[in-house]
């Protein structure tokens, strides 16, 4: 096996356990699950992969990003809701974090079905 296909490797699961590991706190372990993003967006891109599943990993890191984003600058600001002065519609600006986090893990899910049914076929 060479060495790109072992760092993809690497990256991939270092990244799948710290999405999951950020997931036990949605907001301190935001940062984390940005951190694993980025290493499965790399190790996707490291791999010998589709250009389709490069794609869909850097719209699901720009989806995570964004909604990171979101939830640290509304945080910064005091929130919104309540007594913040905004209105809970500011809270919009989160959704692409949780929804570019499902995608991830359900994207992850699959891979690691497909790889385990290849496995399967191939030592049969």
């Amino acid at each position: 096996m060479n060495t790109r296909k072992v760092g993809s490797r690497i990256l991939i699961l270092t990244g799948s356990i710290a999405m999951l590991v950020g997931a036990a706190d949605p907001m301190e372990g935001s940062l984390v699950i940005l951190a694993g993003s980025g290493l499965v967006t790399a190790g996707t891109f490291l791999s010998n992969v589709g250009r389709k599943v490069i794609i869909d990993w850097l719209w699901i890191f720009a989806a995570i990003a964004v909604g990171v984003g979101a939830l640290w600058g509304l945080s910064m600001m005091g929130g919104f809701g309540g007594n913040s002065g905004r209105s809970g519609w500011w809270g919009l600006l989160i959704v692409p974090y949780p929804i570019g986090w499902v995608l991830g893990i359900s994207s992850l899910l699959f891979r690691l079905i497909r790889s385990v049914r290849r496995y399967r076929h191939a030592a049969a």
